[in-house]
């Protein structure tokens, strides 16, 4: 959808109150490392690089939690703008984070296994003054989904689905 559709139909939706929006995704394991994604018509694939075992065909975990925050930054800076008024031409955004990987490997258990902070930079590319991007670089990270669920807490129940021997037995 172009850009323009977009603002449009985000104008729209704020007209009114929504109701919550629920998203999905399936996924499944081609092998210990690769894990393969279905999110509405799209393949992700999820892999480890060689160093860490994997066969490194895509991106792993934690470099997907930085892409996906790239992604919403991106979307919220757009939208935002153009609330503002602000013509922005485009924007950079770089990502970095730092964990420890000795959680994820079991070998000790003193740090988390999550990164221990993102670093995030936004290169806008117009012509608004350092006041008025300070009250948008808020407004993104006030608004920014992926944001919020890095800053809080947001419950998540995993459940264990067991295949049934008679449905083992069918297939």
């Amino acid at each position: 959808m172009p850009h323009f559709c977009w603002v449009i139909y985000l104008k729209q939706l704020n007209q009114y109150k929504m109701s919550d929006l629920k998203f999905r995704v399936k996924a499944y394991s081609e092998n210990p490392t690769k894990t393969i994604v279905k999110a509405r018509g799209f393949e992700i694939i999820i892999d480890e690089p060689a160093d860490l075992g994997g066969t490194d065909e895509g991106a792993n975990p934690v470099e997907y939690i930085l892409a996906a925050f790239c992604g919403c930054i991106n979307v919220m800076a757009h939208v935002i703008a153009k609330e503002m008024e602000i013509e922005l031409r485009s924007v950079k955004i770089k990502m970095a984070g730092d964990l420890n990987p000795n959680r994820l490997f079991g070998t000790s258990f003193d740090d988390r296994a999550g990164y221990k902070g993102i670093e995030v930079s936004i290169e806008p590319d117009c012509d608004a003054s350092p006041e008025v991007l300070a009250k948008w670089m808020e407004a993104i990270e006030d608004r920014c989904p992926v944001s919020d669920n890095l800053r809080n807490i947001t419950p998540v129940n995993l459940k264990l689905k067991k295949k049934r021997i008679q449905e083992e037995a069918m297939a």
